[in-house]
């Protein structure tokens, strides 16, 4: 499985990004998707998380509210949009697939396949 994240870039603080993760899975409508981060000198950060058929999301308490995901099985996508971005936010963004079909995880440890992650820069 490949994962292709994009949609990073350098934006003032209250300003909105669109990240795009493609996956490869040929059984990507199984598994539960999600969105981390990793800041410089931080261990990577559990950011959001869709089920498989999008009836359930999470996020973490940081981004509630401000973020969103989702996902289109049709075409093997998951979202992720931020808006009301601070320097806080500022981190390599990763897409991953949870390891195990149709299972909510939030650990990193539950993830197995991984995207390359996309810069977000935040500017105040």
């Amino acid at each position: 499985v490949q994962l292709q994240a994009s949609g990073g870039g350098l934006v003032q603080a209250g300003d909105s990004l669109r990240l795009s993760c493609a996956s490869s899975a040929h059984t990507f409508e199984q598994y539960t998707m999600a969105w981390f981060r990793q800041a410089p000198g931080k261990e990577r950060e559990f950011v959001a998380l869709v089920s498989w058929t999008s009836s359930s999301t999470y996020y973490a308490d940081s981004v509630k509210g401000r973020f969103a995901i989702t996902r289109d099985n049709s075409e093997n996508k998951v979202y992720l949009q931020l808006n009301s971005l601070t320097p806080e936010d500022t981190a390599v963004y990763y897409c991953a697939q949870a390891s195990s079909p149709q299972t909510i995880a939030i650990g990193v440890s539950q993830y197995n396949y991984w995207g390359q992650g996309t810069l977000v820069t935040v500017s105040s």
